[in-house]
């Protein structure tokens, strides 16, 4: 008997936290950024900074670097002399962690996942233009691919929430 109830635990375990982002991701994500002109030439050595609600980081392209995951988009600005700035707006979606949490179960992990912001990720390579305002969406991003961005007059949309919300009314 007390080997089932052992059996039991561990199994319920596993069911609440098998696809927990805390324990499959990590808190940071490894990005790219590379800088171009208009005319599609190499902006080396350009100064981007990189800020969403858990930092600010600043990277030299063409270079990574690591950036605190968060549920906020993460917005980018490269300068170098000579040039116009280059903006971006990387927006934030659920990984696999968070659909993990949700089709096992996890509410726990879900919220917990929501909260330290494990349950997102940004694109992992981008191009900025100098001079212009993109934005990339991560649920367009190919993993080991550059993403080439889109026009800052499209809708930048928000409802990356919405998900972690509609857990959250399912639960007691």
């Amino acid at each position: 008997m007390n080997k089932l109830f052992q059996y039991s635990a561990l199994a319920l375990t596993v069911m609440m936290f098998g696809g927990c982002a805390s324990l499959t991701k990590d808190d940071y994500q490894r990005m790219q950024i590379e800088t171009y002109s208009k005319s599609n030439a190499l902006v080396s050595n350009a100064k981007c900074r990189a800020k969403n609600d858990r930092g600010e980081w600043v990277v030299f392209t063409a270079g990574s670097f690591i950036v605190h995951r968060s549920d906020q988009n993460l917005l980018v600005s490269c300068e170098k002399e000579g040039e116009a700035t280059g903006y971006a707006t990387l927006i934030s979606r659920a990984n696999d962690g968070m659909y993990g949490n949700i089709l096992l179960g996890g509410g726990v992990g879900a919220m917990l996942d929501h909260h330290n912001g494990n349950a997102y990720s940004y694109p992992d390579w981008i191009r900025v233009i100098m001079g212009d305002n993109l934005v990339f969406d991560r649920k367009n991003n190919e993993k080991g691919q550059l993403m080439l961005g889109s026009p800052s007059a499209s809708v930048v949309p928000n409802d990356k929430k919405t998900l972690v919300e509609n857990v959250l009314n399912y639960l007691p």
